[in-house]
C-alpha cells in the first residue's frame, strides 16, 4: 500500500494568510488530479487549492476559518493507481448518460422529503414533482412552447454590488438545483452563501406550496427588464446520434468570467490597421541572424506588439488603468504588465508579461515563449496570470480579418491581431503592396470614449510601421 503524500497549497501569487472558507472533500474520498480540496477567499478573490494527484484522503489537516499561504499542507492522500485524471474526464459515461424520461407514478406523488440535508438527487425529484403538480399516474404531456412564460432579465441584478457572495463551488450546486443566489440569504462570514443555505432556500420553497426555487428570481426581477425565455432543453438524440463532452475546468471559468465581462461592460470595438511591412522585413532579418550565430530567441510579431502596446500605454494612461466596482473611480497605474492570450488544449488563458517598458523586444520573445509553453504543459500559477494591465488576443497565426475581444475586467480594454495580408495601397503616384496587419481593439466605453480609441490605435499603427517612435 502506497504512503501518503502531502498535499500542499500551489503557488496563490501574492496572497498570503488566506482564510479557509470550505472544505470540499472529507477522510475516505477518492479524489483525482486538479479536484478541488478546499475553497480559499481573499478580499480580492476566491480560488480552489486543487489535488496535484489522484488517491484517497486519509487526513485533513485544515478547517474552516484557518488561514493559509504557499506550501500549507491541506491533507494526506494516498496515491491509488492511475486515477490522476482531470474531474472532467473521471466519469465520462455518467456526464454521457442521457436522462431518462419519467416514468407513470403507479400511485399519487410522495410530499417533499424533510430530512436535514437532503441530497441533489432528491431536492431535484422533489422539485420536479412540486413543479409539475402531478396527482395521479398519468403523465401529463407536455406544454406547448407559446405558454413557456418569459423569464424577465433585469441588467441591474448582474452590477458588482449585486453579485451573491459564494464559491465557484457553491455557485455550481446552486446552478444545477436551478438556484438564483440573489433570494439566498448568506450565514457564513460577511454574507457568504453557503451550500447549506442553498439547500434550506429549496426546503422553503418546497414547503411554501409548488413554486420552484428559481421561481421567486423571475417575481423578483419585475417588469422593467428585457423579457428572455428560458434556455431552450431539447433531446438532441431524437434527432441522430450525440455525445455529451464535458467542458474543461479553464473553459468554466473562464465561461463565467467571459459573460460576467460582456453583461456589465458597454463594449465597442475600434478597427484600424497598421502597415508593418517595413516591421517584418526586420524581423525576419533579425531571426536570420540570430540562426546563423546560433544565438538569441527567435522573434515574434506577438513580442513588437506587446512591446509597442506598452509605449501606446505610457502616452494614453486611461488605457493602462481600472475601474472600481461601483463605476466611480479609476486607479491610473505606473507599472506596464500586458497579458497575451494563449491557446492551450483545455482552453484559453492569459499569461502576463510584467515590466514590458523596461525589456527588450528579444526578452518579451523569449518571454513569451517560456509562458506559452507552461501553459501547453498546464503549469501556469496564479502569480504566471495575475497583474495585468492590458491584453493582446493574436489569431495572427490562424486567419480572419477582424473580430471583437472582450475586455478581460478589471482591465479597460484588450488589443485584437488579425491576419495580415498583402493590399495595395496608393503612395500619391501608384499603389504598392504593402503588408498590412489588422487591429480590433475592444474598450470599456464608461472609461474610454471613441475619439480616445482611434486615436490610440492610430499612433499603434504608425509605432507599428516605424518601430524607432518607441524610442521617442
Amino acid at each position: 500500500m502506497a504512503q501518503a503524500q502531502e498535499a500542499r497549497v500551489p503557488d496563490i501569487g501574492d496572497y498570503s494568510d488566506v482564510p479557509v472558507i470550505e472544505v470540499l472533500v472529507s477522510v475516505g474520498d477518492t479524489v483525482v488530479k486538479d479536484q478541488g480540496l478546499i475553497t480559499l477567499e481573499s478580499d480580492k478573490a476566491t480560488l480552489e487549492v486543487p489535488a496535484a494527484f489522484g488517491g484517497v484522503v486519509k487526513e485533513i489537516k485544515v478547517k474552516v476559518g484557518d488561514s493559509l499561504s504557499e506550501g500549507a499542507v491541506v491533507a494526506l492522500i494516498e496515491p491509488a493507481g492511475e486515477v490522476a485524471a482531470s474531474p472532467a474526464e473521471a466519469k465520462p459515461a455518467e456526464a454521457a448518460k442521457a436522462p431518462e424520461p419519467a416514468k407513470p407514478a403507479a400511485a399519487p406523488a410522495e410530499p417533499a422529503p424533510t430530512p436535514d440535508k437532503l441530497t441533489q438527487r432528491e431536492i431535484a425529484l422533489s422539485q420536479s414533482r412540486t413543479a409539475s403538480g402531478a396527482t395521479s399516474g398519468q403523465a401529463e404531456p407536455p406544454s406547448p412552447p407559446t405558454s413557456t412564460p418569459p423569464v424577465t432579465f433585469d441588467a441591474s441584478r448582474v452590477m458588482p454590488d449585486k453579485v451573491p457572495h459564494a464559491s465557484p463551488v457553491v455557485r455550481l450546486f446552486a446552478r444545477e438545483l436551478g438556484v438564483d443566489l440573489l433570494q439566498v440569504a448568506g450565514s457564513a462570514r460577511k454574507g457568504r452563501i453557503t451550500k447549506e443555505d442553498v439547500q434550506a432556500f429549496v426546503k422553503k420553497a418546497l414547503a411554501g406550496g409548488g413554486a420552484t426555487a428559481a421561481a421567486p428570481a423571475a417575481a423578483a426581477a419585475g417588469g422593467n427588464g428585457l423579457s428572455l425565455l428560458p434556455w431552450p432543453k431539447v433531446d438532441f438524440s431524437k434527432f441522430g446520434p450525440t455525445e455529451v463532452k464535458p467542458l474543461s475546468r479553464i473553459q468554466k471559468i473562464s465561461g463565467a468570467n467571459l459573460a460576467r465581462n460582456w453583461a456589465m461592460i458597454p463594449h465597442v470595438t475600434q478597427f484600424d490597421s497598421a502597415d508593418i511591412t517595413d516591421l517584418e522585413d526586420l524581423r525576419v532579418l533579425l531571426n536570420k541572424e540570430a540562426e546563423k550565430s546560433k544565438s538569441g530567441v527567435k522573434l515574434t510579431m506577438l513580442a513588437f506588439l506587446i512591446k509597442a502596446s506598452a509605449a501606446l500605454l505610457k502616452k494614453y494612461p486611461t488605457f493602462n488603468a481600472s475601474l472600481d466596482a461601483a463605476g466611480e473611480n479609476l486607479t491610473l497605474k505606473q507599472y506596464f504588465n500586458i497579458g497575451f492570450a494563449a491557446d492551450t488544449p483545455s482552453g484559453l488563458v492569459v499569461p502576463v508579461i510584467r515590466d514590458v517598458d523596461k525589456k527588450g523586444v528579444n526578452d518579451i520573445a523569449a518571454e513569451t515563449g517560456e509562458l506559452a509553453k507552461k501553459a501547453r504543459d498546464g503549469k501556469l500559477g496564479p502569480a504566471d496570470m495575475t497583474g495585468g494591465c492590458f491584453s493582446i488576443s493574436s489569431l495572427g497565426g490562424i486567419g480572419g480579418t477582424a473580430f471583437t475581444p472582450i475586455v478581460n475586467a478589471p482591465e479597460v480594454a484588450i488589443l485584437g491581431v488579425s491576419k495580415s495580408s498583402i493590399q495595395p495601397v496608393w503612395d500619391g503616384k501608384a499603389f504598392q503592396p504593402r503588408l498590412l496587419l489588422p487591429l480590433s481593439l475592444s474598450y470599456d466605453h464608461r472609461v474610454i470614449d471613441g475619439a480616445l480609441a482611434a486615436r490610440f490605435t492610430a499612433d499603434l499603427a504608425k509605432v507599428l510601421g516605424d518601430m524607432r517612435r518607441v524610442l521617442l
